[in-house]
């Protein structure tokens, strides 16, 4: 029977029945009373007499039976005021009940009584509702305070509700959530992507509620319209970050993910571009979605080229031992094609298909064979350069097909082709018969080579010459000669000097070096790096994406580009973790290297580029100035000392293969001392092994920055090892586990080597202690300011970020001392605009306790003097990179500012380094 019963009821004596059965023992009965209670309120009748009688029902757990009641109340609140306060105590019981949906309901019905004697009382329960766990809640509070200013505006100010409720508008509320995931259905195109790039930011707090949104998310997959695809599958990429590998639901994803993006490669050539831009990210990142789609990337007769060299390049990302062949016969079609550019790349695909699948090699070396054979030019040429790498990845195992590559010599005209071929012939020389007539025919136009093809041609003869030494000293000497001598190329000339100085000094030491055994070559060197490859992927279906770099380096000022990466990856995934996202430093199973872009910083800030000492009589006093300082003052000169000796007194190698008859090169003039042996003898310049200066530790990452996790820390440097050392307190109440660290690429690649070991849990109030050894093999990229560290850490609560500057004088390696005369030799070849001036202030010690403190943090005297009263330091160090900074300290006794001037080819060190002198001499 339906509820309409209780409006046909006319019984007379009504209220006292109903008064009887409001006040029964019996749950049903009461509820029965009230609904007809509401009913003859409904109708219009006055039971506002049962006023109390319905009041003492609202303490129960129906929630059925409260609602009625908060209805009766609403209504009868206005005319029985006195009566109503009964139930605000009612009201703030309900406002702290676990059941949100009762929680909502009191705050509701609170906002709906508008009695100003009840208002104050219902403050407190209003304000704690405002900051409820539950967006329900504080939705439902939201709207109660602008009906509670609608009744006393004063008060909701005096409450500081106002406040509160700019606090709401940044809530990362997930009804919001649900509601744009309810209009994905009902809006147009342009709104679904606008919609799906805002559930692209958001951040699921758990794997559920991600799961939940990606299966409310995969219809889009099959819109006709290609962004709404795109924009999908960037959230479903982001979202899958968070799903266990284990689960049946991340098979399913990645089967529903593959046709959508094979059905974008049927629309028009502008539009395949961008989608293979795009699927080329998802590839590096996710490989099995399209392992099995190999044929829709072939490439048809009548793409446009940019489309045909990206599709090129996706083929090569999925060739696996499982298609390899059917890539391989592709490719070998490819290369007769007719466009020189798309052969090219074809023949090179066919290489980096032999590095990538070991099972394959043999065979895409016999496709190269193949296609020498051919004797077309531009064939030939990149097939040899292919082999080249080849040769590197396999050595010892191909080598049988030099004789063939060595028949094509004379066709070669591509400077990379030369290179390629004069390595082989090099490295292979033992087993070429001819080696050094074939690198003569290339020494006679030496100088109308190539930088490439010079700097090859001049190692492949030395390496000759070390393993055939008897039968090529004329080819070396000549070679050595055309390189110092007769080039204007510093690269070359620096080289050359090199390889003259070790043969001269120690011809072991050289072929320990030049014929060292060299590193396998990785299987792809054009990976997109790990943590930008993160970014891109939350930029897919944008510029970004087309691009493949970050929106702050194409959109100018980047000032409103927010910085985006994946979300971390859930504790019930961790097992399976990719590479990228395990903590810095922990080893990366299979991953493929990736080899940072050559412009990153400090790498090509020639490490230790020596110029030759400058041959002839000592400069005057006045040839070189610093301000008003005359910086080598005649003095330096002096440092040198009487020692010298020549080259060419030395022997190369074998005692009857001497090359005394070799004239030096003029450059390089008659005096070298002993200590050039020092450039490969690294252990003569080691100082005492004392730990350098430790600064205590400050507080890096503040508790309420990350929700109750402190952080603070400093580095030290200890026989030759960098360490983070690390004070971790919990300030939470709950436990902490499940510690990682991860740095950002940096100037000078610091990288932990080891994974952050917090071996129990971390209890609240607890502080433990950690020393994270670090290593400075890590990706390299310049820094505002130098010495900057940008740090994430990661615990089960969350992931937090912190930058911090690290103290330069910890990067300053045991083997910085330099030797006399290449410090007069270097001092004078580094430009005087890269010298720098600065005073040190306040410093009381005397030179000795000086010298003795810069030198326990590897900042070694070579010299010291004493001109007209004041001592001069000269002094040298070297950075973990290789560079070197040269150093005069003068000092006045008595006096406690000193004077300091440094010079370095990376002027940009300089005032970092200034910093770790003051640091260390004060403190």
């Amino acid at each position: 029977m339906t509820d309409s019963k209780y409006f046909t009821t006319t019984k007379k004596g009504e209220i006292f029945e109903l008064k009887a059965e409001l006040n029964s023992d019996k749950k049903e009965k009461k509820k029965e009373a009230v609904k007809k209670v509401i009913a003859s309120m409904t109708v219009g009748k006055d039971v506002s007499a049962l006023f109390p009688d319905v009041v003492n029902c609202m303490q129960t757990d129906n929630l059925e039976l409260k609602k009625l009641v908060y209805l009766y109340l609403m209504n009868y609140a206005k005319s029985q005021p006195d009566m109503a306060i009964m139930a605000v105590n009612t009201f703030v019981k309900d406002c702290e009940d676990p059941n949100p949906l009762i929680r909502a309901l009191a705050v509701r019905t609170m906002g709906c009584i508008r009695v100003d004697k009840i208002t104050e009382y219902l403050c407190e329960p209003l304000r704690k509702c405002l900051k409820d766990e539950d967006p329900y809640v504080r939705k439902t509070a939201a709207v109660c305070v602008a009906k509670l200013h609608d009744i006393n505006a004063q008060l909701v100010e005096d409450q500081g509700f106002l406040d509160t409720l700019k606090d709401l508008i940044s809530d990362s509320n997930p009804m919001s959530i649900n509601k744009l995931l309810t209009a994905l259905n009902e809006c147009t195109e342009w709104g679904q992507i606008f919609i799906l790039d805002c559930l692209a930011n958001y951040m699921p707090k758990d794997d559920r509620e991600a799961q939940s949104i990606c299966e409310r998310v995969t219809p889009r997959l099959s819109h006709a319209n290609s962004a709404v695809v795109l924009s999908a599958v960037k959230v479903l990429m982001k979202f899958m970050e968070m799903l266990s590998k284990d689960l049946d639901y991340y098979a399913t994803l990645l089967k529903k993910l593959a046709p959508p993006l094979v059905t974008l490669l049927s629309a028009e050539p502008e539009l395949q571009y961008v989608a293979l831009r795009n699927i080329n990210l998802i590839v590096q990142k996710r490989p099995e979605i399209l392992k099995h789609e190999m044929k829709v990337f072939f490439v048809k007769y009548n793409d446009p080229i940019y489309v045909k060299l990206e599709k090129l390049d996706i083929m090569i990302r999925l060739a696996s031992q499982a298609n390899i062949a059917q890539v391989l016969a592709e490719l070998k079609e490819y290369a007769t094609e007719v466009d020189v550019d798309f052969v090219r790349k074809a023949v090179r695909a066919i290489g980096r298909c032999a590095i990538k699948v070991e099972q394959s090699a043999e065979r895409c070396v016999s496709t190269l064979l193949d296609l020498i054979q051919t004797k077309v030019n531009y064939v030939v040429q990149e097939a040899i350069v292919v082999i080249k790498d080849i040769f590197r990845k396999y050595p010892n195992k191909y080598e049988s097909v030099i004789a063939t590559l060595c028949e094509n010599l004379d066709s070669l005209d591509e400077p990379e082709a030369r290179a390629a071929m004069i390595w082989i012939v090099g490295e292979y020389a033992e087993r070429i018969d001819n080696a050094d007539e074939l690198l003569e025919s290339f020494l006679e136009g030496f100088h109308d080579e190539s930088t490439q093809v010079q700097l090859q041609l001049l190692t492949a003869i030395v390496k000759l010459f070390l393993k055939k030494p008897t039968e090529t000293q004329e080819l070396v000497q000549q070679v050595l000669s055309l390189a110092t001598q007769d080039s204007d190329n510093p690269d070359l000339r620096d080289r050359g000097y090199i390889y003259w100085r070790l043969l001269s000094t120690d011809p072991v030491a050289a072929k320990e070096v030049v014929l060292a055994e060299k590193p396998l070559i990785s299987e792809e060197t054009d990976l997109i790096e790990p943590t930008l490859l993160d970014e891109l992927i939350c930029y897919i279906g944008t510029l970004a994406s087309v691009y493949h770099k970050p929106p702050n380096a194409f959109v100018e000022g980047g000032r409103g580009v927010v910085h985006k990466s994946l979300p971390p990856r859930t504790a019930s995934s961790e097992s399976t973790e990719s590479p990228e996202t395990a903590p810095a430093g922990a080893p990366a199973g299979d991953q493929p290297d990736v080899i940072p872009a050559q412009g990153d910083l400090l790498g090509d800030l020639l490490n230790l580029d020596l110029g030759p000492p400058v041959s002839g009589p000592p400069l005057a006093a006045s040839s070189v100035q610093m301000g008003a300082v005359d910086l080598l003052g005649g003095g330096l000169d002096s440092l040198m000392g009487d020692e010298s000796e020549g080259i060419g007194d030395s022997n190369f190698g074998a005692p009857s293969a001497s090359v005394a008859a070799a004239p030096a090169p003029a450059r390089l003039g008659a005096p070298i001392s002993s200590g050039l042996s020092d450039l490969f003898d690294l252990t003569s310049g080691v100082g005492t092994l004392s730990g350098s200066y430790v600064a205590p530790k400050a507080v890096w990452l503040p508790a309420m920055k990350a929700k109750g996790l402190e952080i603070s820390g400093t580095f030290t440097r200890q026989a030759g090892s960098i360490s983070m050392d690390l004070q971790l307190t919990n300030k939470a109440l709950q436990v902490m586990t499940d510690f990682a660290i991860q740095f950002n690429r940096n100037s000078f690649g610091l990288a932990p080597a080891a994974p952050l070991q917090v071996h129990v849990p971390l209890s609240p109030n607890q502080t433990v202690e950690i020393s994270l050894p670090l290593n400075t093999v890590g990706s390299v990229l310049k820094m505002e300011p130098l010495n900057n560290l940008q740090v994430a850490v990661k615990n089960n609560i969350d992931v937090f970020y912190f930058s911090t500057l690290y103290p330069l004088h910890v990067l300053f390696v045991e083997d910085g001392k330099m030797d006399r005369q290449m410090f007069l030799a270097t001092w004078k070849d580094i430009a005087n605009e890269n010298e720098a001036q600065f005073q040190i202030r306040d410093c009381p010690l005397n030179t000795e306790a000086a010298s003795n403190k810069l030198q326990s943090s590897n900042i070694f005297t070579v010299a010291k003097r004493n001109v007209e009263g004041q001592d001069m330091l000269y002094q040298s160090l070297k950075l973990t990179n290789g560079i070197w900074v040269l150093a005069e300290l003068r000092i006045q006794p008595g006096n406690p500012s000193f004077t300091l001037s440094l010079k370095c080819r990376a002027p940009e060190v300089s005032q970092h380094v200034y910093q770790a002198y003051e640091t260390i001499l004060k403190n």
